[in-house]
């Protein structure tokens, strides 16, 4: 294990000046900028920031049509980046944009949008007139791949089992050498679910095959254990350390209990009245599977006093009633 004046010695606290906590808190008539705004957690962080008074501006790649309170700009072209940071004069900042996907098979855009555009974004805050007083960067809990303890804390030593880790652990160090300028919170996010996710993610693929009332499906690992969180959890999570902005930290955002495959599917049968077969596909069997990852979110109650309160059955319920209503 490491402590965090290992992962960064020369300043694992920072006091950023410029932003200290002088500066108000109260949202109302405050700017949010929101990248990655029409992903999936993107829609339901910005509902949470705009229900917690934020005008929210989002940043999407500018191959997208336009569209009322959205910037464009692809996060690798700087000077693009820059225009609409100045643009945006946010008061907050969340960065959702990112290759998130672990078997994405762009091995180099992984690497150039985790790492490079996370860069060039932190470069034009630090940059720009208006300063921000919160910055948080998604991360993700997949830095820890198979971590020997459980539950999961923030301070254990980074064990990366795939390129998508590797890239968001890089982005991690990269962001450090901006906080002495930036006041961020860095945010390990694990497993999450919900409406609108997918169905290259497992949960989603789950779902989906009892809604269309299939008998058989296709599955690769299945001696895994998550912990998955509801995306209104997360999107709830992310909008408390916005308003708390503990710049400098390192934060979980987890629900702090594990679910097998089988605990899923046995959740899924009562929810559809009907049990699957399940089949493993040697094609979907990854070589460096993360076995179990559980996280603990003691750090974000303590900071934030937020806790993620919904179950995981209750979660699969909403998402498969959702599903076929949309039938």
């Amino acid at each position: 294990m490491v402590s965090r004046s290992e992962e960064n010695p020369h300043n694992p606290h920072p006091t950023h000046a410029a932003h200290g906590p002088d500066r108000p808190l109260d949202s109302r008539g405050s700017r949010a900028l929101l990248t990655g705004c029409h992903g999936f957690t993107g829609r339901y962080v910005a509902a949470e920031l705009e229900a917690a008074g934020y005008e929210v501006i989002g940043l999407a790649h500018d191959g997208d049509p336009p569209e009322a309170g959205v910037l464009r700009a692809n996060l690798l072209d700087r000077a693009a980046v820059q225009r609409v940071v100045a643009e945006a004069r946010a008061d907050v900042v969340v960065h959702l944009a990112a290759i998130a996907f672990v078997a994405h098979g762009d091995v180099d855009e992984i690497y150039r949008t985790n790492i490079v555009g996370t860069r060039n974004l932190l470069s034009a805050l630090a940059e720009a007139e208006h300063e921000p007083r919160s910055v948080v960067l998604a991360s993700s809990a997949n830095i820890y791949g198979n971590a020997e303890v459980e539950p999961i804390v923030e301070d254990i030593q980074p064990a990366p089992a795939n390129d998508y880790a590797v890239s968001k652990l890089a982005m991690e160090y990269m962001a450090r050498l901006w906080m002495e300028r930036l006041p961020i919170t860095l945010v390990r996010p694990f497993n999450y679910t919900g409406v609108g996710q997918s169905e290259n993610f497992l949960i989603p693929k789950i779902v989906q095959h009892f809604k269309r009332g299939e008998k058989v499906i296709e599955l690769g690992n299945t001696d895994v254990a998550r912990d998955f969180s509801d995306v209104r959890d997360v999107a709830r999570a992310y909008a408390a350390i916005v308003e708390k902005a503990p710049a400098g930290e390192t934060v979980n955002v987890c629900s702090g209990a594990a679910h097998t495959l089988g605990e899923v599917l046995e959740m899924m049968a009562r929810i559809a009245g009907y049990a699957i077969e399940v089949r493993v596909n040697p094609a979907f069997v990854r070589n460096n599977e993360v076995k179990r990852l559980v996280g603990s979110n003691a750090r974000l109650h303590a900071l934030t006093g937020f806790a993620p309160s919904i179950l995981l059955e209750e979660t699969l319920r909403w998402t498969y009633k959702e599903s076929r209503e949309a039938l």
